[in-house]
């Protein structure tokens, strides 16, 4: 699971007020939820793109901190995948990096560089 924070200065319920339906609207129908350090998340346990094996994703509350986004993509093995099912892979990262963007605020590559910095930030001292 990964959580993804917003840009500085903005809220996740400011930037998508209906998680939920955002989340229906570009994976599919949401079957049940799953709990994740306390906060309910949403699953998608079939989603439209068949890339997809099943999307679990909400929103993930902190007390005294920002709210994040925790998202888990599980995807199908590429080769169990028919042709046709190939081709829809080009149109599956893009909605993951939509959904990202529009919720996060942060682009792929701003998204990549808060990682590596999350990682450092880690990293024990030698």
């Amino acid at each position: 699971m990964r959580e993804y924070k917003m840009r500085r200065g903005e809220h996740l319920e400011e930037r998508v007020p209906d998680l939920e339906a955002k989340i229906a609207e570009t994976f599919g129908p949401i079957t049940t939820t799953e709990e994740y350090k306390g906060s309910d998340l949403h699953v998608v346990e079939k989603p439209d793109n068949p890339v997809f094996t099943r999307i679990v994703a909400g929103a993930v509350e902190y007390s005294g901190k920002k709210d994040t986004l925790a998202v888990e993509f599980e995807e199908a093995d590429p080769a169990d995948l028919s042709p046709d099912d190939l081709e829809a892979a080009g149109e599956a990262v893009s909605m993951k990096n939509t959904f990202l963007l529009d919720c996060t605020g942060r682009d792929a590559k701003s998204r990549r560089e808060s990682m590596k910095n999350a990682v450092q930030d880690d990293a024990p001292d030698v």
